[in-house]
């Protein structure tokens, strides 16, 4: 598992992890936990215009959860709340339903697949990802 799971691409996200902290004035802060492995995060974003424009995330999780996390803050900045949950149902299909790996921008989660065959690990790889969804699902309720 560690050759094919942990590679060195994978690690260097891992220990690179832009946008870290919180942020002052958010429209939408989301928490996420994983059960089985104990990561979390906590995201804070700001929708303007129908896009992200400003976004910072706290993180205690494997170096799983961190890679796909930092591949979230790499992207976050001028997605649309629809490319969000688009990038996020793909990463879901590669994982649970051996689902073709996301391109354009979110190509890099391609370096995820191997996680596919470690179910105990896909909650930590999601964490990121669960939690931007449910804080701009927040943001739009309040621009409606």
């Amino acid at each position: 598992m560690l050759d094919k799971v942990y590679n060195a691409r994978i690690l260097e996200l891992a220990g690179n992890i832009p946008r870290l902290g919180r942020l002052a004035n958010p429209d939408a802060t989301a928490k996420g936990y994983s059960k089985l492995c104990g990561s979390t995060i906590t995201v804070d974003l700001t929708l303007q215009d129908g896009k992200v424009t400003d976004y910072a995330h706290e993180l205690k999780a494997c170096a799983l959860g961190q890679a796909s996390a930092s591949i979230m803050a790499r992207n976050v900045i001028g997605a649309t709340p629809d490319e969000l949950r688009e990038a996020r149902e793909a990463l879901r299909k590669m994982l649970k339903e051996n689902g073709p790996p996301p391109t354009g921008k979110w190509a890099d989660l391609a370096l995820l697949e191997p996680v596919r065959d470690y179910k105990a690990r896909h909650g930590s790889t999601m964490l990121a990802f669960d939690a931007v969804a449910d804080a701009v699902a927040q943001a739009e309720e309040k621009t409606e």
